[in-house]
């Protein structure tokens, strides 16, 4: 049964209709308009995304929507609002001033996330809007072994916007003239969380920057800031699209890919991704090239990026890795990697300075990292991660920092020493031999991820003037750090399936390891730290 392609209001707007999969208070799933977000009774308490990469994505959509009409003004407002939530009626009239740019489907005009002027393009299934999704020379070749083609024949319009969202806020390079996302392709998220029994209202409310601290909102649709509202800035010639050209509120709503839902093939079924029954099933959608092509000092305030040290490159955003996410990457996802230059994103660095004091209750803040590995246009995995946010005073801020990078330096250099002295132990010529350790490392990461969580805590109680690390941490992670790493060295080399299992080479390569574990520069310094009296301090 066809949809009739002419009625525009059959069609989903996604500011009056609901739309997000949300779970209230009581347990009960529905779906709700954004503006629901705050109603009091038997309140929203969290999001109900039929995948991840939605999950992540409509958090993104909602603080987005927040942070471009409602932003606080200052630290004063976003207090006020955080202990008592917005009346609903006036976050619906603020967000309906802005419907217009939010109808998933608009034969007579500009559509969500769609090239305002697109009439004719490739044709591709709905399913190609996942970034999972194998390409059609992929599918015609016969090679997607792993993830099948042919899978989602139709989405609804609740998972068709998800999913239009999701690829164009995280575009991975899709071949030639098709853009990356204005953070490059598959970039890491980072956003402040509470306990799960937290209204969602404040689980948005902590990612929201003031408009001292950003760029104001703004009271009408604007295509600086909302750019399918207009004709793109398309790229054919190779034009790029820097921050001053646009509005920087752009960030949350940035389009590099030029496409249109077939609104005259949505038909009635049933949706392959959350199974929903629906007389709005679309199964096609139309792209072209040469979308808006975002490059220079972008930094969009949920992403971390590495800053160049030397300021001679822009930064670039941190992106999801092979291996995962350990407390190895929490300098640079809570505060600062001194090392790489990796920051924290902008809401987390908001938080640390001016919130963190405010969720010290039952409900443990946390930072939820999630993202797509990439391999060019291949998505590799999915990772997410919570980790810990800490509070910790002006006063011994700087201390704190600079204590855990030396506490994380030297966990890297034990687990670089124990992968080494393993294919030391296990091959006679460990140079020649070449194979991913990262199960090894990731073991390594595991295991001494709750030590360095309760190291970082002890660091937070610092006496104020303290210009230091305190000696008894230094000593304590430097024999963590020394018992971890040879109790892994034993179990993965007497498990280990290699050329022989040679007694006086594991033996020597174990003396090795404990020598360089004296001597490498990160333990020499935690052993000097360790030596450090109270009185000298």
């Amino acid at each position: 049964m066809k949809a009739n392609q002419h009625d525009k209001k059959s069609f989903m707007n996604l500011i009056k209709d609901p739309w997000i999969p949300a779970i209230r208070q009581d347990g009960i799933e529905c779906k709700i308009a954004p503006w629901q977000i705050v109603e009091i009774e038997n309140p929203i308490i969290e999001l109900t995304a039929p995948r991840p990469d939605f999950q992540g994505a409509l958090y993104q959509f909602l603080i987005g929507l927040l942070q471009t009409t409602f932003a606080p003004e200052d630290q004063v407002e976003w207090l006020k609002y955080w202990e008592n939530v917005p009346d609903a009626q006036k976050l619906k009239s603020t967000f309906e001033l802005f419907s217009e740019a939010f109808e998933l489907a608009n034969p007579e005009g500009p559509a969500f996330m769609q090239d305002f002027s697109l009439t004719e393009g490739k044709k591709k299934p709905i399913a190609a809007l996942l970034i999972e999704s194998p390409g059609s020379k992929t599918i015609k070749s016969n090679l997607d072994h792993f993830v099948k083609g042919g899978l989602v024949p139709g989405a609804c319009e609740s998972c068709s916007a998800s999913a239009l969202f999701t690829l164009q806020i995280n575009a991975p390079s899709g071949g030639a003239g098709h853009r990356v996302g204005l953070r490059g392709g598959g970039p890491l998220t980072t956003l402040v969380k509470r306990g799960k029994s937290t209204r969602l209202w404040q689980q948005l409310w902590a990612n929201l920057l003031t408009e001292e601290a950003s760029v104001e909102s703004i009271k009408t649709v604007d295509s600086s800031v909302l750019p399918w509202m207009a004709e793109s800035r398309y790229s054919t010639q190779g034009e790029t699209t820097y921050p001053d050209d646009v509005n920087p509120l752009q960030a949350y709503w940035s389009m590099p890919r030029r496409i249109r839902l077939l609104i005259n093939e949505v038909e009635e079924g049933c949706c392959s991704l959350c199974g929903t029954n629906t007389n709005r099933l679309a199964s096609s959608f139309i792209t072209k090239n040469y979308g808006i092509n975002y490059d220079g000092p972008w930094v969009h305030p949920l992403t971390p990026y590495r800053f160049d040290l030397k300021k001679e490159n822009f930064p670039l955003s941190l992106k999801g890795q092979k291996g995962g996410l350990t407390y190895r990457h929490w300098l640079g996802l809570a505060w600062l990697d001194e090392a790489s230059g990796d920051t924290a994103a902008q809401v987390v660095r908001e938080f640390n300075t001016e919130r963190v004091d405010l969720l010290l209750d039952d409900q443990q803040p946390t930072i939820w990292c999630f993202g797509y590995d990439m391999d060019n246009m291949k998505a590799r995995c999915w990772y997410e991660h919570q980790m810990p946010l800490i509070d910790v005073s002006k006063s011994i801020r700087d201390v704190f920092v600079a204590a855990a990078n030396q506490l994380n330096n030297a966990a890297r250099e034990a687990a670089k020493l124990l992968r080494s002295q393993i294919k030391t132990a296990w091959f006679s010529r460990p140079a020649d031999v070449k194979g991913d350790m990262m199960t090894m490392d990731q073991a390594f990461w595991q295991v001494t991820e709750p030590d360095f969580f309760q190291m970082l805590h002890h660091l937070s109680k610092m006496d104020d003037g303290s210009r230091q690390m305190p000696p008894q941490v230094a000593d304590r992670w430097r024999n963590i750090l020394r018992k971890s790493t040879l109790s892994l060295f034993d179990q993965w080399v007497l498990e280990g399936d290699a050329e022989d299992l040679d007694m006086k080479r594991i033996t020597k390569a174990r003396r090795e390891l404990v020598k360089k574990l004296n001597i490498a520069k990160p333990f020499k310094d935690l052993e000097q730290l360790a030596e450090t009296t109270t009185e000298s301090a």
